[in-house]
């Protein structure tokens, strides 16, 4: 049986944190098989006194708490994975709950198919109902994508767009060891949209010849807040995810066809998508309309990373 490590970063989040450390001590998994690490990225609030309540109890499992001042999300990841003692390291977030069986389904996933890495299932859980244009093409913007209820294998060339994301998966400590960490210059940073972390590691393991599995039944449920329910906010997101990935592609697929320095697949897309848009705007189709609108608006950040991005 694998001990695991969990692996929380946080920052001002006590209230959240407290609900993620309750759903952790409720795991259908042997106490002494599992350790917590919270990486607390600069909290100015009560993170320190929810962390010691929780390893407080009783029935808890091993926890320990770190200290992180450098900002960024990356960082504070870094520094829990150097104290984590686990064989397997389990990723989530603050503001997630995960199920009862989730440590036994993903530690379960990894034994049986004997993969590098796992990803698992998302489902959100809403502050307020979802407005009338949001639809599930949109998810991936907030963390919770569904990618079915079959087992899936991934690997190259193989379900790419299956991305695992911190808030649910899980990698072996041992390609840890041989990769690293996350990227620093990549992950949330407070006050910006950055992101990447995870999709980067991804194709770092990919490249590095890892195969992962998909795993449904590792269910997490995660918290989605009113003010993320905006149409601005994806726009902004959208377009920096653009930028983002357009320096991932650069260093990780070079050897793509290019057509005025975007691969050509993009360009496929982009027409798509501006087909997309305007036959959704005829038909009335407010949901299909804005996925499409802001697929482009993605491109918009590709394109101005890609040409006049720092290299």
């Amino acid at each position: 049986m694998s001990f695991v490590s969990v692996v929380i970063a946080t920052r001002n989040r006590q209230a959240l944190l407290a609900q993620t450390l309750d759903a952790l001590a409720v795991q259908h998994w042997p106490r002494d098989r599992f350790e917590i690490v919270v990486a607390d990225n600069g909290s100015t609030d009560g993170t320190r006194a929810v962390v010691d309540a929780a390893a407080a109890r009783p029935d808890a499992p091993a926890m320990k708490y770190v200290f992180v001042a450098d900002p960024g999300k990356s960082h504070a990841v870094n520094a829990a994975l150097r104290l984590a003692q686990g064989d397997l390291l389990t990723f989530t977030d603050d503001d997630v709950w995960p199920e009862a069986a989730w440590l036994e389904r993903i530690a379960a996933a990894a034994d049986e198919t004997g993969a590098d890495f796992v990803a698992g299932r998302m489902a959100p859980v809403w502050e307020t109902d979802p407005p009338a244009w949001m639809s599930p093409a949109l998810y991936g913007v907030l963390a919770i994508p569904d990618n079915g209820n079959r087992r899936l294998p991934m690997r190259l060339g193989m379900n790419e767009h299956i991305v695992p994301v911190g808030a649910n998966m899980a990698v072996r400590a041992s390609v840890v060891g041989r990769l690293g960490g996350l990227h620093p210059e990549l992950g949330k940073l407070e006050g910006s949209l950055r992101t990447g972390e995870d999709h980067e590691f991804f194709l770092r393991m990919l490249h590095a010849g890892c195969s992962g599995v998909y795993e449904p039944t590792a269910l997490v449920r995660h918290w989605v807040p009113r003010e993320r329910l905006e149409r601005g906010y994806f726009r902004r997101w959208l377009y920096q995810n653009g930028r983002d990935v357009s320096r991932l592609e650069t260093a990780y697929v070079a050897s793509m066809r290019h057509l005025l320095g975007i691969p050509r697949y993009l360009w496929r897309q982009a027409a798509a998508d501006v087909w997309s848009l305007l036959f959704a705007a005829f038909s009335g189709d407010r949901a299909a309309r804005f996925a499409a609108a802001v697929r482009v608006v993605w491109f918009g950040g590709y394109l101005r990373e890609s040409w006049f991005g720092v290299r």
